[in-house]
């Protein structure tokens, strides 16, 4: 390795540029960050200013590689997130891009701005739902995700040194926050007309979608009430994943409390979308799809709809019933992307709050835009939120459950739990991780892209199935090796 790794991107560009002969640089990630979708890690141990840098490098190289000569960047509202931006944009800078900062704002804000501005890239500095040390990039090569064996690339030229040259790229500012919140206002009429005024609680968990947010609400008709909008990284009120309950309590109390029709919370990076009914029952997104889907198929009969394989089976029964195609599909926000391209798919969506719109929308997910959709299904129906959810099948299930397991070895139990499946002549879906389909219902475990967990999940038609299938899941997890977890 160069001795000029490992140091700041000023150091490295100071001494290594001084010499006169051509010199390598190379830089060695940690292992750990460079994920299936992304690049997330903990500052200041995992994850450092250098990595930035060095991402930049290596992510302007693979611009430069497809004709690309510019790319917009955002970040979030994290403590680390501006030093990182600035050390990115150095790197892609150094590359020969032409950097379009788009600045502070969610991650579907940068995806917005990559499309619109036709930028031939795009990176957003975001830890997303994770705790507030951590952080990370997602990247777009046009209008596609970068993941999978292109982020082992980004590792594969950092380490080499294989960077592109080139004049040094222009930076500008792209701002394009009022047409951002432009378009997420006419979402209201995409699907129809506005329907009734609402009143609603919004919970930004103080993460970066809290200034569109504020926006957005002010040209919304109804009744809305703010919570934690102003952006802090150190996410003062509670931790920014709606995915966990406890993570909901401020939001359902303001719910039950001022009589709204529903409440919605959003991640730290705001692409992931939480909501809580008017009696103030969590709505999970795999049931929230199924509303989303049967608006969908009212004018695309026939279309794919894709769930991915934490989804309740409700979901795909449903989307069978109202005339569609169900696909089941690997979890992960690139992986859902890249699948609704190679089908034409205009609604996909995660169990973990992830919910993409095709057309009329741009194809990726944003919790934003989603919830403006609802706030058409729900305004359109003449129902309160709890009453429509009455026409689903009932169903008994745990919530997703996260077990630790650390990133070197989650991959490794996840393949041990197949192994004994398939001795035990069980019904299992391997599109992700592990799905075992039985009398009462499904189990899955399956190993977190982004945190060092495993994913457990069971569904069952009555209770004392469920029961069933958890002891089974208890079982499993135990012979080969792991706690099993507190139901």
């Amino acid at each position: 390795m160069d001795r000029c790794a490992g140091q700041t991107p000023l150091d490295v560009r100071q001494r290594c540029r001084s010499r006169n002969t051509a010199v390598i640089v190379r830089h060695q990630f940690q292992p750990t960050i460079l994920r299936e979708y992304d690049i997330r890690g903990v500052v200041g141990e995992t994850l450092t200013t250098g990595d930035a840098y060095a991402v930049g490098r290596a992510f302007g190289t693979i611009v430069r590689r497809s004709g690309g000569k510019t790319a917009c960047v955002g970040y979030d509202g994290r403590l680390t997130s501006p030093e990182l931006e600035a050390a990115v944009v150095q790197g892609l800078r150094e590359c020969g891009i032409a950097v379009w900062r788009v600045g502070l704002g969610p991650t579907p804000m940068l995806y917005f701005a990559t499309i619109m501005l036709a930028a031939d890239a795009g990176l957003m500095v975001t830890g997303s739902h994770n705790p507030p040390n951590h952080n990370g990039f997602k990247m777009m090569l046009g209008r596609a995700a970068l993941y999978g064996p292109a982020i082992q690339e980004l590792g594969l030229i950092a380490a080499a040194g294989a960077y592109a040259d080139g004049p040094v790229g222009d930076v500008v500012e792209r701002l394009v926050f009022d047409s951002y919140v432009d378009r997420l206002v006419a979402g209201l009429a995409d699907a129809g007309h506005i329907g009734r005024p609402l009143t609603i609680a919004w919970d930004a968990g103080n993460g970066a979608t809290g200034r569109v947010m504020a926006a957005l609400t002010r040209r919304l008709p109804g009744r809305h009430l703010l919570l934690n909008e102003a952006i802090d990284g150190t996410f003062p009120a509670h931790h920014p994943d709606p995915t966990i309950e406890e993570n909901l309590q401020q939001l359902r109390a303001e719910v039950v409390g001022s009589t709204c029709d529903f409440g919605v919370a959003f991640d730290g990076d705001g692409d992931r979308l939480g909501v809580v009914d008017d009696s103030g029952c969590s709505v999970w997104a795999d049931h929230l799809m199924i509303f989303f889907a049967r608006e969908v198929l009212e004018t695309k009969p026939g279309v794919t709809i894709i769930g991915d394989v934490k989804c309740s089976q409700v979901l795909f029964d449903e989307i069978a019933r109202a005339g569609g195609r169900p696909l089941m599909w690997r979890t992960g926000h690139s992986l859902i992307k890249s699948k609704m391209a190679e089908t034409g798919s205009p609604l996909a969506g995660e169990m973990s709050g992830h919910i993409f719109f095709g057309e009329p929308y741009l194809g990726y997910d944003d919790a934003l835009y989603a919830a403006i959709r609802l706030v058409g299904i729900v305004g359109r129906s003449g129902q309160a939120l709890s009453e429509m959810r009455q026409s689903w099948p009932v169903v008994f299930s745990t919530p997703e459950i996260r077990l630790a397991v650390s990133d070197t070895l989650k991959f490794a139990v996840i393949e041990e739990v197949r192994r004994l499946m398939h001795r035990e002549g069980a019904n299992v879906n391997e599109i992700d991780g592990v799905r075992v389909l039985t009398a009462d219902g499904w189990w899955l475990l399956r190993a977190s892209n982004t945190q060092a967990v495993l994913i457990a999940r069971c569904e069952a038609r009555d209770s004392a199935g469920l029961e069933r299938l958890k002891r089974t899941m208890s079982r499993v997890l135990e012979e080969v090796g792991q706690e099993s977890p507190i139901w």
